[in-house]
């Protein structure tokens, strides 16, 4: 295959548009694949609690109303291949229900590929108490050992790479669901499988990781949150991103015709420069690629060839992402207007806090912010006369383990309301609600323990190879 591989993201992140599949394909109905992000950091975690309450769950139910638009197109003949990352911790009842979905919607017969075997908690459990054998799982951010948070542990997945997500296309799948991949890997694989390369040709595979990760983040490559965002047209309609992957690895960055946004080598640059750490190795389990020799060069009409990606073997280890029970939380916030806006709502922070402490709960963590009055980001200086505010909101949030004193808290903000200072509004929603805390543990795991799996469902029929 010599023509480059097109591929286009719909999903930068869970609860990002769900219209955006449907309107990609409705413009540009020839792509080879579309890729859905939908796991952050902690989104595992909630899924854990959904998994917790319904044990068919623990996957992100947006998809399958995602999937269910794009039935039409694949019934008119339309051949783009779906890969997510949606399947969370429960990929097959993801992709049953996807399945489901398709047979109501009338879609033709189709195949889902199932790729599972990122979960690791029980091998995380086993390694804990084995020595040296436990150093990979100490807190890649702290140094501190798993076993400080062994008996809270939620979760636990490692992030696979493309090689079985190919494996799922190579037997048939259109439609790809996994559970925790590696972002850029949800490219990599249909552009391998694209061009038939072997995934030891590590300077094409790190091109395509590049490209991968240019495109991750949805709209962030197409103007969102850019340095020049006032200025980027139309951004009610901002278009989603396509790689155009040449042969060598190269691609071409760019949006449909008619959409929103822009892509220049500002908004790619930016992009580029995004969660990469080390840029002469960036680490994913594909390849380990440097960014150092990137040529960026702007085509003009929102297209953009990036070039030059290197690649090297990839690490020995697996990145895991972990999450543990932390207590409670609960955050709440008042608008108060007026002369000294600023002071009062200070006042009223401690007053919070003070009540709080009177009963008997000295609670672990507290932020009191003043937003409006250069709090939002502390330790960047601001030219904020906070005397001459006329209105500031007051967020007042907190952490314990003890779900008791959190309750306190949530009880205390809104008597302010007639106890507090004139000016105080923006209470609508009542007292503060109480939420579990998850924490994430980022950590790694030896590859060789870890084994990736592939399973097929038909959407035709109840049956799984």
């Amino acid at each position: 295959m010599t023509r480059p591989a097109r591929i286009g993201n719909a999903q930068g992140f869970w609860g990002d548009r769900g219209d955006a599949a449907a309107e990609l394909l409705a413009r540009e109905p020839g792509l080879d694949a579309l890729t859905l992000d939908y796991l952050a950091e902690v989104s595992l975690s909630i899924l854990a609690l959904q998994r917790d309450r319904d044990p068919a769950l623990g996957y992100a139910r947006d998809v399958v109303e995602v999937v269910r638009s794009l039935a039409p197109y694949w019934r008119d003949g339309g051949a783009c291949r779906l890969i997510t990352n949606a399947g969370g911790l429960n990929p097959e009842g993801c992709a049953r229900a996807c399945a489901e979905e398709l047979r109501q919607a009338g879609a033709p017969p189709m195949t889902v590929g199932v790729v599972d075997g990122d979960d690791v908690l029980a091998t995380v459990r086993d390694l804990a108490g084995l020595g040296e054998a436990a150093d990979p799982l100490r807190n890649l951010d702290t140094g501190e050992p798993i076993a400080t948070v062994l008996d809270r542990l939620v979760t636990a997945n490692a992030y696979l790479g493309a090689a079985p997500i190919v494996e799922a296309l190579n037997r048939g799948a259109q439609i790809v669901i996994t559970g925790r991949v590696a972002d850029p890997s949800l490219t990599v694989a249909p552009v391998v499988r694209h061009f038939g390369w072997d995934l030891n040709d590590l300077d094409r595979v790190a091109g395509a990781t590049v490209a991968g990760h240019l495109i991750e983040c949805g709209t962030q490559v197409t103007g969102g949150i850019a340095t020049d965002w006032l200025d980027i047209p139309d951004p009610a309609h901002i278009g989603f991103p396509i790689v155009e992957v040449d042969a060598d690895g190269s691609c071409v960055v760019t949006k449909p015709p008619g959409t929103g946004g822009r892509v220049d080598a500002r908004t790619v640059t930016e992009q580029l420069l995004y969660e990469i750490g080390d840029p002469d190795n960036y680490l994913s389990p594909d390849a380990t690629v440097s960014f150092l020799g990137l040529s960026v060069e702007d085509l003009g009409s929102d297209r953009v060839r990036v070039r030059g990606a290197q690649g090297r073997p990839a690490p020995p280890s697996y990145k895991v992402s972990a999450t543990y029970r932390d207590g409670y939380r609960a955050q709440g916030m008042l608008t108060i207007y007026g002369r000294h806006a600023a002071a009062k709502a200070s006042r009223c922070g401690e007053i919070v806090l003070w009540r709080v402490r009177e009963a008997g709960y000295p609670l672990r963590e507290v932020t009191v912010e003043r937003l409006g009055a250069g709090d939002a980001v502390p330790g960047v200086p601001s030219s904020v006369d906070r005397d001459a505010l006329m209105e500031v909101v007051l967020r007042v949030a907190v952490a314990d383990p003890s779900r008791e004193a959190v309750e306190r808290f949530s009880k205390e903000l809104m008597p302010l309301i007639t106890s507090g200072p004139q000016g105080i509004t923006g209470y609508s929603e009542g007292r503060p609600r109480v939420h579990p805390v998850f924490r994430y543990w980022p950590s790694l795991v030896d590859c060789d323990r870890v084994r990736p799996r592939v399973t097929l469902v038909e959407a035709t029929a109840d049956a799984t190879e």
